[in-house]
């Protein structure tokens, strides 16, 4: 049950109750294309009358369309509908300390071009850098009408100011990104932490999320973020700040954080802290121990990667060591939410039929409830970050609308 907040509320209308039919609607089209206003009917439980009405007003507005008469045995024949994918075009951005990537997508999150820019060291020189890529993108496809913006940040984004205000791994702090990127592309620009992002990922378009009210993703990169939605509602917090597990402390008096914490779990769950573990094993194996030596370079993950895969035992402990590290911390989670399911996104993903059994077993030793959260991987090739972005823009027209 949620308590009415009588000090911030919207009574309902006869408008109110139009909206949320409409919406209603217009996700079954979605979510079962292509169905026929007979099956809107049925699955809706609305009247075939209320169902044609709003159809009628959805196909004038060119968010659904009519395709091919279906077969029936008796009667006249339905005309199933469709969602219309390229009534608008949406930009999704996603930041990240190295790489940013832009995409154009259409109400399906289908992505319709896209291009990377190394992401500048100052936000100022970022949004120099960026504006002209998005208004190249957009005259890449004039057919194609831009609605907005969605922007993924590895930070936190005050709900107030819409200011950039927490994003150690990206070296930026208490920055206005959305003003000036309205301004110069007069579209709505709207913000959101990556683990958020991807939450809204799982919920729109992942497959992980069918009948399910309580989902954690957890993006796992150069740090950890966390991404709440339970009870069908996106966990900001008060200010946006809520999700930043990644900044706890699970091993006390530990190491240094960038965050100026110490031992916080991304310390020693990331992608960072398998580089750490590896280099630290491979320095030691040059300063005398036998086995393979270690170059002058310092490897990245995806090197690690590629040598786990090639059956290199120093990377496949590195990463085992993280995914261990990386169950202490979901075990948090499991006990302290137990959500119906729990997403893992990142480059470790591709490794999950090593890493899958060592997360499920650090979680099992640590967490003593019987919540019964499933813990998956995200595919790796559906862009969950980029995609978030999309579901950003879509959800003020598919989102439930806020009543009392």
């Amino acid at each position: 049950m949620r308590k009415i907040d009588l000090t911030s509320f919207q009574v309902a209308t006869s408008e109110t109750a139009r909206d949320i039919n409409r919406r209603i609607v217009l996700n079954l089209i979605r979510s079962q294309q292509p169905i026929s206003r007979a099956d809107l009917a049925r699955n809706s439980g609305l009247q075939r009358s209320t169902v044609s009405v709003i159809a009628e007003q959805l196909i004038a507005e060119r968010w659904v369309t009519e395709g091919a008469n279906g077969h029936t045995a008796r009667g006249r024949r339905p005309r199933f509908l469709h969602l219309n994918k390229e009534r608008v075009g949406i930009i999704g951005i996603n930041i990240r300390p190295a790489t940013t990537t832009i995409a154009l997508a259409d109400l399906d999150a289908h992505f319709v071009a896209q291009e990377s820019l190394p992401t500048a060291g100052t936000p100022r020189q970022f949004i120099a850098e960026l504006v002209p890529r998005i208004r190249k993108l957009i005259k890449m496809r004039p057919e194609i009408a831009c609605e907005g913006i969605g922007v993924s940040l590895p930070g936190r984004v005050d709900l107030e100011s819409q200011r950039l205000v927490f994003a150690p791994n990206l070296g930026w702090s208490d920055f206005d990104l959305k003003t000036p990127l309205e301004k110069a592309t007069g579209m709505s620009v709207a913000l959101e932490n990556a683990a958020n992002s991807c939450a809204l990922a799982e919920i729109w378009f992942g497959r992980h999320a069918h009948g399910v009210r309580n989902l954690v993703a957890i993006t796992v990169s150069e740090g950890i973020g966390v991404g709440m939605i339970l009870n069908h509602q996106l966990v900001q917090g008060a200010t946006g700040m809520a999700g930043e597990f990644g900044h706890t402390a699970i091993v006390p008096d530990g190491l240094a954080c960038r965050c100026g914490n110490r031992g916080c779990w991304e310390v020693y769950a990331s992608n960072s802290a398998a580089v750490r573990y590896y280099v630290e094993a491979a320095s030691s194996v040059r300063a005398g121990k036998t086995g393979a030596k270690l170059s002058g370079q310092i490897p990245t993950f995806d090197d690690l990667m590629r040598l786990m895969e090639q059956g290199d035992p120093k990377a496949e402990e590195a990463i085992r060591k993280m995914a261990d590290y990386l169950g202490r911390g979901i075990a948090v989670l499991v006990t302290g939410l137990a959500p119906d399911v729990i997403v893992v996104i990142g480059e470790m993903t591709r490794a999950w039929k090593h890493v899958g059994s060592v997360i499920e077993e650090a979680v099992k030793r640590h967490s003593y409830t019987r919540a019964g959260t499933r813990i998956v991987p995200a595919d790796p090739m559906s862009q969950p970050r980029l995609r978030g972005t999309i579901a950003l823009v879509l959800q003020k027209h598919f989102g439930a609308p806020s009543v009392a």
